[in-house]
């Protein structure tokens, strides 16, 4: 090796991914920043100023969105964040039991209908889920469930299930089938591989895809906004609308209510982060 080639890279040219960096960071933190801003400096705080700092800190504008309650005496944005999470929760729940034992089947067994239903699947997804709202606006009443948060569980379910299956799927296939043969080898069912071989293989799968099915219950409003008519029964991206008026914005409350509502969020993707790395199948099959 010639000693040019050796010679180590100069401090500019380690320096310069770094400088690139900076501007990208910067424009890619301003809105939020300018949220930040806006949601702390106090009830209908507003600024003209590009200055992504507030001039006055206060917590008026959370202290408002917080303690916010109905002419009964409800506690309304306990009852919204409460219904956020467990339709969140609920259909993530769903989506992963029922997309898991789906993608299996599909991933590992033959049987007639098996691409038919696979191509069911993706033609659901190829239509944005405003176009199925009349109909299910239609199903939903005629069913009573209408202001109601297993309605709207069962509502996102009906995208979430197809996302759920397809993601594991293409998973699934890129597990050895060695493994699974080797343990019917040694005498167990496709129950015991499913649950205590598969499953556990597959936990960064199924951490992403739980976190986007999390994520798109969490901040869908089109159908939310349609379904419910009821304040005590509105999830927390309706109440959010709810702070644009016809003829003024309450961008205070609208910025302080949207950093409350990224908290959870950013909760739950902590919370799998160790997850979201995959290679936990290397070393699972012996050379």
């Amino acid at each position: 090796m010639s000693p040019k080639a050796a010679q180590a890279p100069s401090p500019l040219s380690r320096m310069a991914p770094h400088l690139l960096l900076v501007p990208v960071t910067i424009v890619t933190l301003y809105p939020v920043l300018y949220v930040a801003k806006l949601a702390f400096s106090g009830v209908g705080g507003t600024s003209a100023s590009p200055w992504p700092w507030p001039e006055v800190f206060s917590l008026d504008a959370f202290s408002e969105v917080v303690n916010r309650t109905d002419a009964q005496g409800t506690w309304l944005f306990g009852r919204q964040m409460l219904n956020s999470l467990l339709v969140s929760g609920l259909t993530t729940v769903l989506g992963i039991v029922l997309a898991c034992t789906a993608a299996y089947g599909f991933a590992r067994f033959e049987f007639p209908g098996r691409r038919a239903g696979l191509l069911a699947f993706l033609a659901t997804q190829m239509f944005p889920g405003i176009l199925t709202m009349i109909p299910l606006y239609v199903l939903m009443q005629k069913l009573g469930l209408l202001d109601s948060m297993l309605g709207l569980v069962l509502v996102y379910a009906t995208t979430a299930i197809p996302f759920c299956t397809w993601t594991l799927k293409g998973y699934f296939d890129t597990l050895p089938k060695e493994i699974e043969e080797s343990a019917i080898i040694d005498g167990a069912s496709r129950l015991t591989i499913f649950l205590k071989i598969i499953l556990p293989l597959s936990a960064p799968a199924i951490a992403v895809t739980a976190l986007f099915s999390f994520m798109t219950a969490w901040n869908e409003f089109v159908l939310a906004y349609t379904f419910l008519s009821q304040e005590a029964a509105y999830t927390m991206p309706v109440q959010i609308r709810n702070y644009v008026g016809d003829k003024d914005v309450q961008w205070s409350l609208f910025a302080a209510s949207s950093l409350i509502v990224s908290i959870p969020v950013m909760a739950l993707f902590y919370a799998v982060e160790k997850h979201l790395v995959g290679g936990l199948t290397a070393g699972g099959v012996k050379g």
